[in-house]
C-alpha cells in the first residue's frame, strides 16, 4: 500500500531458515530482465522488481495501458485517471534513477514479447494476479514468451497469504472466515510481513534505449476525458502515503468510527490496494504491531485486510463464483424479472427508491465513486432481499462505478449480503434500511449531504420521510412523490417475498 517507508527488513531469507515458507524463488542470474507493471504501481516493496534487481544487470520496466479492458470502459473513468497519474509519477520516479518506463497502449498478449524481443532480455518478472481472466491472459503471455526463448517469472506480492498457503488441517481450503482468520493469524510471523529492499538493488535499473522510450501517452492519447479524480483522491504511491499517515493518527478509533458514514472513521486506502500504489505487507505490518500493543481499532482493521486474502483465495479456488452462486444450490432462486423488476432495478441505481440511506448511498457512489463499507451492505441487501434483484445485476452496477472495485472482493461482499456465498448471512437476516439508517446515521448527517431536499427534516423524520406527519413535511418543504419518492416497496412485506424465495429453493433441495 503506502509508498515511501524505509524497507524494514534484508533481503528475503533462504527456504531452509523458515519452515512455514513456500519454495524459495530461484532468482537465477540472468544479462537483463524486464518488469511488467500492473497491479503493483509503485518502487518500494515490490516482490517482482526485487527478484528482477537481484537477478539481473540490467533491469526496465514496462506498463500496457491494455486495450482489451479499456476498451470496455466509458470514456471518463476515474480509475483509468487515477492509473494514468500513478503511471507518470512512477516514470518520473525511474528516470531519477537513470531509467524510465516504457509504456504502450495495447494489448499485452502483444506488446510485452515484442518489448522484451526488443531489449533482448532473458527472463519478464511479474506479480501474480488471481482474477480468472488475468490468470488466462499470463499464460498467453507466458507461452508467447516461451516461443521466443524467454521465461516469466511469476512472484506473491498483492497479498500476505495466497492460493494454498492457508489450509484445512484436511488439506482443503477455507469456506468459513473465523478459522482461517484464526489460521492466518498462527501462521503469521515476521518474514510475511518483511519489506522487499528494492533500493538495495536499484543500481541495476537502466536507461530505456531511445528507440523503445515513447515517454508516457496523454489521457487524451488512450481517448480517456479528465475526470474530478484528483479532486476526491489521492493518487500514486505518495497518495497512498498521505493517506496512511493520516489513518495511523485514527487507527486505534476504527472498531468505534468505521461503521458511520457520515464521519472520517475509513483508513480510504482501498483505491491504493487496488492498484498497488501501497504494500500490503507494510500495512498488514503496520496493523499488527499496533494490535499487539493493544489497538482494538488495529485489530479490527487487521481483520479486515484477512477478509481481502480470504475473498482471494476463494477466488482462486472457486473460479465459478464470479458468475455463479457460491452455493450451487441457490442458482434456483427465482429473482424478480421483468418490466416491473427492471424498473425497481433504475430506482436503485439512480438513488430514488424513497428510503433515504438508500438512495444517499447510491448518490454517494455516482457522484464520486466511493460507497462508505457499512453502505455497501445495506444497499446490497436491500437490492437482493427487498427488491428481489439478481445479485449478479449489483455486482455489475458496483464494477462500472467504484473506484476500488476489485472482483475477488465485491463478488464476495455482494455473496454475503445476498446469502449465496461462503460464510454468507443467513438468508433470513436482513437489514431493515430503517433501522441501518437511525442506527448509523442518526442524525441524519449523512443523508443531508447526498439529499439536501430532506434537509430541513426533523431527526425523526428523516430516516423514513413518509411516516412523518404532513404537518412537518409541509414545514421543511417537502412534497412526496415530487420533491422526494414515495417508498418503491415496502420493507415488511419485501421481507416476507425474499424468506419465501429462499424457502421454495430450500425446500426442494430437501425432497
Amino acid at each position: 500500500m503506502p509508498a515511501s517507508f524505509s524497507p524494514l527488513a534484508p533481503s528475503a531469507p533462504a527456504a531452509a531458515a523458515h519452515p512455514h515458507r513456500q519454495p524459495a524463488v530461484i532468482d537465477t542470474p540472468v544479462d537483463a530482465a524486464l518488469v511488467w507493471l500492473r497491479r503493483d504501481l509503485r518502487l518500494d516493496d515490490h516482490a517482482a522488481l526485487h527478484h528482477a534487481l537481484r537477478s539481473a544487470k540490467k533491469v526496465w520496466c514496462a506498463f500496457i495501458f491494455d486495450t482489451t479492458i479499456l476498451d470496455a470502459l466509458p470514456r471518463a473513468d476515474r480509475r483509468v485517471e487515477f492509473i494514468h497519474h500513478g503511471i507518470v509519477e512512477l516514470d518520473g520516479l525511474l528516470r531519477a534513477h537513470g531509467s524510465g518506463l516504457i509504456v504502450r497502449h495495447g494489448d499485452p498478449l502483444q506488446e510485452i514479447p515484442a518489448i522484451a524481443g526488443a531489449l533482448g532480455v532473458q527472463a519478464v518478472h511479474i506479480n501474480r494476479d488471481y482474477e480468472p481472466a488475468a490468470v488466462a491472459r499470463d499464460a498467453q503471455v507466458r507461452g508467447a514468451l516461451a516461443h521466443a526463448g524467454i521465461a516469466l517469472h511469476s512472484h506473491k506480492d498483492q497479498v500476505i497469504f495466497e492460493t494454498d498457503e492457508i489450509l484445512t488441517m484436511a488439506g482443503s481450503p477455507f469456506s468459513v472466515f473465523t478459522p482461517y482468520k484464526n489460521a492466518w493469524l498462527k501462521k503469521l510471523d515476521g518474514y510475511y510481513l518483511r519489506a522487499y529492499p528494492v533500493q538495495r538493488h536499484i543500481g541495476a535499473l537502466a536507461p530505456v534505449p531511445a528507440a523503445l522510450d515513447r515517454g508516457v501517452p496523454t489521457l487524451n492519447d488512450l481517448d480517456f476525458l479528465p475526470t474530478d479524480m484528483a479532486a476526491r483522491l489521492h493518487p500514486g504511491a505518495s497518495g497512498g502515503a498521505t493517506l496512511l499517515l493520516d489513518f495511523l493518527e485514527r487507527i486505534d478509533r476504527y472498531a468505534d468510527t468505521r461503521d458511520f458514514p457520515a464521519i472520517k472513521g475509513p483508513s480510504y486506502l482501498s483505491v491504493h490496494l487496488r492498484f498497488g500504489t501501497v504494500s500490503i505487507r507494510q500495512l498488514a505490518r503496520l496493523a499488527h504491531e499496533r494490535m499487539v500493543g493493544g489497538s482494538r481499532g488495529a485489530e479490527v482493521w487487521l481483520s479486515e485486510l484477512i477478509w481481502r486474502d480470504f475473498y482471494h483465495q476463494i477466488l482462486h479456488h472457486h473460479p465459478r463464483v464470479v458468475t455463479h452462486c457460491y452455493k450451487p444450490e441457490y442458482e434456483a432462486l427465482r429473482w424478480e424479472h421483468g418490466k416491473h423488476a427492471e424498473q425497481l432495478f433504475a430506482a436503485w441505481c439512480e438513488g430514488r427508491t424513497g428510503y433515504p440511506i438508500i438512495d444517499a448511498a447510491m448518490l454517494q457512489l455516482n457522484r464520486t465513486g466511493y460507497m462508505h463499507n457499512r453502505l455497501r451492505m445495506v444497499v446490497a441487501s436491500f437490492l437482493t432481499k427487498d427488491l428481489g434483484i439478481d445479485w449478479r445485476r449489483g455486482e455489475a452496477y458496483f464494477a462500472l462505478q467504484l473506484n476500488d472495485y476489485d472482483l475477488a472482493a465485491n463478488n464476495g461482499g455482494w455473496q454475503w449480503a445476498a446469502s449465496t456465498g461462503c460464510d454468507a448471512q443467513p438468508y433470513f437476516r436482513i437489514f431493515n434500511p430503517i433501522s441501518q439508517s437511525l442506527r448509523f446515521d442518526a442524525e441524519g448527517r449523512f443523508i443531508r449531504r447526498y439529499l439536501p431536499q430532506l434537509a430541513d427534516l426533523s431527526r425523526a423524520a428523516i430516516h423514513a420521510p413518509w411516516q412523518a406527519k404532513p404537518l412537518e413535511l409541509q414545514a421543511a418543504g417537502v412534497k412526496l412523490g415530487r420533491d422526494y419518492p414515495m417508498p418503491v416497496v415496502e420493507h415488511a412485506e419485501a421481507r416476507e417475498l425474499t424468506l419465501a424465495r429462499f424457502a421454495a429453493v430450500k425446500g426442494a433441495a430437501a425432497r
